[in-house]
C-alpha cells in the first residue's frame, strides 16, 4: 500500500498504478466492479449510483456527491453547463477537496478524468478509498494496509486452514472471508463444513452472506480470483475493509454493553466483600472473647506430667488454633483496604463497619489476647523449670550412677589377671600402655564420682522423697572406687618387673638377627654363585672365574668366625630364660632365621666348594680346545678373504683392458676361469673348520676379519664376474663379426667407455653417457632437439630404463650407428626393383624373388604392416623399409 505520513501524504501512487495495474486484464476487471461497488454502496445513501466508472464520473456532478457522502462535508457548489470547461471545473474541485484532506495526487489531472481515462479515473477512485476507508484502520499501534492486515490476522487466527499473510493469495481459498464471518456472526456460517479445497463454494458463500446480512454488497466475483494467478491487492483490500467497519461499529455496541455490566458486577461484588468483613470480624472476635479466659486460668499442677499436658495444649492452640485466625485477620483487613480501594474507584462512599467491628477494634482485641498468651506462656515456663529441677537431679543422679557402674563392671577380674606372665616384651608394651590409659580412664571417672556424691548432697538438701536409697547407692559407689585404686598399683608394678627381663632378651634377639641376617645372605648368595652355571667364550673369561673362585675360598675362614658369634648370642639368650624362669612366648619376632637353619646353609657352603673347582677346571679344558679351532680357522680365512679379493680386482681389470683382440682376452679369461675352480678344494676345507667350530657353539674369533658366510659370497661373485665377464666378451664378438666392427674401432669404444666409467663399475650413467656419446661426435645440444635425440638413444641402451648403460648395449648401440651409410640407398633401390612401375610390393613378388628361407623371414618381419588401401598383401615403401631395416636405421 501507498505510505501515509503524519502529513497524510500518499506517495508514489502513480508509480504503482503505471507498474501493475493495467500489466494484468484480470486486475482491471477485478478493480471496475470492486471500485464501482464501493462507489454505489455510499452513492446510494443519496439515491443515486453509477454504471460505468470512467464514463459516470467525467461531468464531475457524481464525484462531488461521493466525497460529500464519504466526508459528511459539503463541497463547492457545482457547475450545472454540459461544456467542457464546466466539467473540468466539477472535477478539479473534487480533486482539490481531496488534496485538502492532505492527500498528494501524482498525475491526475482532471482533464484525463473528463476525457474518461480509465487508468486515472481508477487511480482516483483508489486514492479515495485510501484516504476514507483504509486510513483511519489502527490496530496495536499500526494503521492503514499495515492495521488492516493485522485486524485480519488476529480475528482469523483460531481458524484452521487461514493464515492472512497478505492481500492477495492468502484469500484465494474464501476461508478468509469466511473465518471473518464467523468470528463476528457464528449463527451465519456453519464453518466447519468448509473445505479448503472448494474455494468457489468458500467465496460465494462469504459474498452471498455479507451482501444479505451484513450490507457489503458483491464487489468481487469468485471466478475471477480462482481463474487469477495473483487477485488484484487493491480490489480485495477495498472489499475486506468493507468487513472492518461492518463490524468495528458491532465491536463498539458490545463493548458498551460489556462495560455496563462491568460496573454491575463491579457493585455486586463490593456488596459481597462488605458481607463478608461483617461476618468474618463477627466470629474473630468472639474466637477471642472464647479464648482469653482460658489463657487467664493459673491454677497450679502437682505433677510433672499435668504440667506437661498444659503446656503441650498451649502448643495446640499455638499451632493449630491460632494461624488460622491470624489468617483470618490479616485477611479481613486485606478485604477492607481493597474495598475501599474500589468504592474509591468507582466514586462510591467509603464503607463503615458496625459498631465494634473497626479494624482498631479488632486489633485492641488482637492485642488483649496477645497480651494473656504471653502471660500464660511465662507461668507454663516457671512451673515446668520448677518441677524439673527435682526430676532432673535425680534422673541426672540414676544416670551418672548407672554409667559408673556399667564402667566399673569387671574391672576388678581386670586388675587380677596374671596375663604378664606369658606375654612377650610387645604384648607387655601393649599392656603397659592398656593400663597406663585404664589409669588415665581411673583418673578421669573421680570427677564423675565427686559429682554423684554431689548430687546425692543436693537432693538431701531438697529432701527428695528418695534420699535413703540414693544415699546407699552413693556409698556402695565410693567404696568401691577405693578398691580399684589399691588393685590398680599392685597392676602396674608387675608390668614393669616383667618388661625389664624381656627387653634385655629383645636386645639379644635383635643382635641376633642383626647379624643373622647379612651372613645368611651372604651363605645364600654364595651357594647361589656356587651353583650358578656359566658360559663363556674365551679362556680369558674361565680364568676371571676361577680367580674369583680362589678369592672367595680365602673368606671362608672369617665366614666362620661370624658364624660362631652368631650362635653364642642365641646361647646367652637360653640362658637368662633358665636362670629367670621367663615364659617366652614363640620365636625371635624380628627373623626367621634359626640356629639350624644357618649350620645347614653352612655345610651346603662347603659341600659346593669342591664341585665349584671341578666344574671351572673341565671349562678350562674346553676352551684351550676351542681356542685351537679358532686359530685354525682363522689361518685359512686370512688367505682366502684376500685371494678372491685380488682375483675379483683381477678380473675387473682384465675386463677393461684392451690387450690383444677379443679372442686373445676371450682364451686368457677361459684360462683365469680354470685356475679359480682349481682353489675350490681350499674353500672345502675352510667349511671342514666352519663345521667343527659351529658344533663347537664358538660364536666369535678374534684372530679373523673373516666369517664363512663372508667367504662364501665373496667365492660366488668370484665365479659369476667371471662367467659375466666371458659372456660379455663372446656377446662382443658377435657384435664384432655381425657388424663389421674392426678391432680398432672396438678398442677405440673401450677407451672412450672406460674414460667415462670413473668408478669402473662396467657400466655408464645417464650424464656419463651422454658425455660419451658428445667425446665421439654425437650432435646432442643443450636444447629440446637435443633432449629428444638423447632420450631416443636411451630408449634403444636402456629398454627398461634402470638409468644405466652397459658396455655391451653400448657397442650394440655403436655398430647400429656406424653400419654402412648407404642402407638407404640400398633400400631404395631394392624396392624398386621389385616394385617395378608400381608403389608398392606384394607377397607374391618377394617370394617369386627371394631364397625360400629370406621370404619367410621377409615375410615375418613384415607381418604388422598393411599396405595400400584396397591392394591386399602388398606393402609400401615406408612400411617395407621400417620391416626390412627397423624406423631408426632410415
Amino acid at each position: 500500500m501507498d505510505s501515509y505520513d503524519g502529513e497524510t501524504n500518499y506517495m508514489h501512487q502513480e508509480d504503482d498504478w503505471d507498474r501493475d495495474m493495467l500489466l494484468d486484464p484480470a486486475w482491471e476487471k477485478q478493480q471496475r466492479k470492486t471500485f464501482t461497488a464501493w462507489c454505489n454502496s455510499h452513492l446510494r445513501k443519496s439515491g443515486t449510483q453509477i454504471e460505468n466508472i470512467e464514463e459516470d464520473f467525467r461531468d464531475g456532478l457524481k464525484l462531488m456527491l461521493l466525497l460529500e457522502v464519504i466526508s459528511g462535508e459539503r463541497l463547492a457548489k457545482p457547475e450545472r453547463g454540459k461544456m467542457r470547461v464546466h466539467k473540468i471545473s466539477n472535477v478539479n474541485k473534487a480533486l482539490n477537496f481531496i488534496a485538502s484532506k492532505g492527500v498528494k495526487l501524482v498525475s491526475i489531472g482532471a482533464e484525463e478524468i473528463v476525457d474518461g481515462n480509465a487508468k486515472m479515473t481508477l487511480g482516483m477512485i483508489w486514492t479515495i478509498i485510501l484516504r476514507f476507508a483504509i486510513q483511519d484502520i489502527s490496530v496495536e499501534e499500526t494503521s492503514a494496509k499495515e492495521g488492516l492486515l493485522l485486524w485480519c490476522q488476529r480475528k482469523t487466527a483460531p481458524y484452521k486452514n487461514v493464515n492472512i499473510q497478505n492481500f492477495h493469495i492468502s484469500w484465494k481459498d474464501g476461508l478468509g472471508f469466511c473465518a471473518l464471518i464467523h468470528r463476528h456472526r457464528p449463527e451465519l456460517i456453519d464453518y466447519g463444513k468448509l473445505r479448503k479445497d472448494d474455494p468457489m463454494t468458500n467465496l460465494n458463500t462469504a459474498f452471498d452472506v455479507a451482501e444479505k446480512y451484513l450490507d457489503i454488497p458483491k464487489m468481487l466475483d469468485a471466478e475471477d480470483i480462482i481463474s487469477t494467478l495473483r487477485p488484484d491487492e487493491k480490489a480485495v483490500m477495498t472489499y475486506v475493509s468493507c468487513y472492518y467497519h461492518a463490524f468495528s461499529g458491532k465491536q463498539k455496541a458490545e463493548t458498551a454493553a460489556n462495560r455496563i455490566c462491568k460496573v454491575l458486577a463491579v457493585n455486586q461484588e463490593n456488596e459481597q466483600l462488605m458481607e463478608d468483613y461483617e461476618k468474618l470480624a463477627s466470629d474473630l472476635l468472639e474466637w477471642i472473647r472464647r479464648t482469653i479466659p482460658w489463657l487467664e486460668n493459673r491454677l497450679p499442677e502437682n505433677t510433672m506430667q499435668a504440667m506437661q499436658q498444659k503446656l503441650e495444649d498451649f502448643r495446640d492452640y499455638r499451632r493449630l488454633h491460632k494461624p488460622p485466625k491470624v489468617q483470618e485477620k490479616c485477611q479481613l483487613e486485606i478485604n477492607f483496604n481493597t474495598l475501599q480501594t474500589k468504592l474509591r474507584l468507582s466514586n462510591r462512599p467509603a464503607f463503615m463497619p458496625s459498631e465494634g467491628k473497626m479494624v482498631s477494634d479488632i486489633n485492641n482485641a488482637w492485642g488483649n489476647l496477645e497480651g494473656a498468651e504471653k502471660g500464660y506462656e511465662e507461668w507454663l515456663l516457671n512451673e515446668i523449670r520448677r518441677l524439673e529441677r527435682l526430676d532432673h537431679l535425680a534422673e541426672k543422679f540414676r544416670q551418672k550412677a548407672a554409667i559408673h557402674e556399667a564402667w566399673t563392671e569387671g574391672k576388678e577380674e581386670m586388675l587380677q589377671q596374671k596375663d604378664f606372665e606369658t606375654a612377650s616384651l610387645s604384648e607387655i608394651k601393649a599392656l603397659l600402655k592398656k593400663h597406663e590409659a585404664f589409669e588415665s580412664d581411673l583418673a578421669a571417672h573421680q570427677d564423675r564420682v565427686e559429682q554423684i556424691a554431689a548430687i546425692a548432697q543436693e537432693l538431701n538438701e531438697l529432701d527428695y522423697y528418695d534420699s535413703p536409697s540414693v544415699n546407699a547407692r552413693c556409698q556402695k559407689i565410693c567404696d568401691q572406687w577405693d578398691g580399684l585404686g589399691g588393685m590398680t598399683q599392685k597392676r602396674s608394678e608387675a608390668l614393669q618387673r616383667t618388661e625389664k627381663l624381656l627387653e634385655t632378651i629383645d636386645q639379644l634377639y635383635l643382635e641376633f638377627a642383626k647379624r643373622a641376617a647379612p651372613f645368611n645372605n651372604w651363605m645364600e648368595g654364595a651357594m647361589e654363585d656356587l651353583q650358578d652355571t656359566f658360559i663363556v667364550h674365551t679362556i680369558e673369561e674361565i680364568k676371571g672365574l676361577s680367580t674369583a673362585h680362589e678369592q672367595f675360598k680365602a673368606t671362608l675362614p672369617e665366614a666362620d668366625k661370624e658364624r660362631m658369634a652368631i650362635l653364642g648370642i642365641q646361647n646367652e639368650i637360653a640362658k637368662i630364660v633358665q636362670t629367670y624362669h621367663v615364659n617366652i612366648a614363640g620365636s625371635n619376632p624380628y627373623t626367621t632365621i634359626n640356629p639350624q637353619e644357618i649350620n645347614a646353609k653352612w655345610d651346603k657352603v662347603k659341600q659346593l666348594v669342591p664341585q665349584r673347582d671341578q666344574a671351572l677346571i673341565e671349562e678350562h679344558t674346553r676352551q684351550q680346545n676351542n681356542e685351537r679351532l679358532r686359530v685354525q680357522f682363522a689361518n685359512q680365512a686370512n688367505v682366502i678373504g684376500p685371494w678372491i679379493q685380488t682375483k675379483m680386482g683381477e678380473i675387473g681389470r682384465i675386463s677393461i683392458e684392451m690387450h690383444g683382440t677379443l679372442e686373445d682376452q676371450l682364451t686368457n679369461l677361459r684360462q683365469y676361469e680354470k685356475s679359480i675352480v682349481n682353489y675350490k678344494p681350499k674353500i672345502d676345507q675352510l667349511e671342514v673348520d666352519h663345521q667343527l667350530i659351529q658344533e663347537a657353539l664358538i660364536f666369535d674369533n678374534k684372530h679373523t676379519k673373516y666369517t664363512m658366510e663372508h667367504i662364501r659370497v665373496g667365492w660366488e661373485q668370484l665365479l659369476t664376474t667371471i662367467a659375466r665377464t666371458i659372456n660379455e666378451i663372446e656377446n662382443q664378438i658377435l657384435t664384432r663379426d655381425a657388424k663389421g666392427i674392426s678391432q680398432e674401432q672396438l678398442n677405440e669404444f673401450r677407451a672412450s667407455f672406460n674414460h667415462f666409467d670413473r668408478d669402473h663399475s662396467g657400466t655408464l650413467g645417464a650424464e656419463e653417457f651422454k658425455a660419451c656419446l658428445i667425446s665421439l661426435g654425437f650432435d646432442i645440444a643443450n636444447d629440446a632437439q637435443g633432449e629428444n635425440e638423447f632420450a631416443r638413444i636411451m630408449s634403444i641402451v636402456d629398454p627398461n630404463r634402470m638409468g644405466l648403460v652397459t658396455f655391451q648395449a653400448f657397442i650394440d648401440f655403436m655398430s647400429r650407428e656406424t653400419a654402412d651409410t648407404d642402407t638407404a640407398d640400398q633400400v631404395i633401390a631394392s624396392f624398386k626393383i621389385l616394385a617395378g612401375d608400381k608403389n608398392y610390393i606384394l607377397e607374391d613378388e618377394l617370394r617369386r624373388e627371394l631364397p625360400p628361407d629370406q621370404a619367410e623371414y621377409c615375410m615375418a618381419r613384415m607381418a604388422p604392416y598393411t599396405g595400400p588401401d584396397g591392394v591386399p598383401g602388398a606393402l609400401d615403401y615406408m612400411s617395407f623399409s621400417t620391416a626390412l631395416y627397423g624406423e631408426s636405421d632410415l
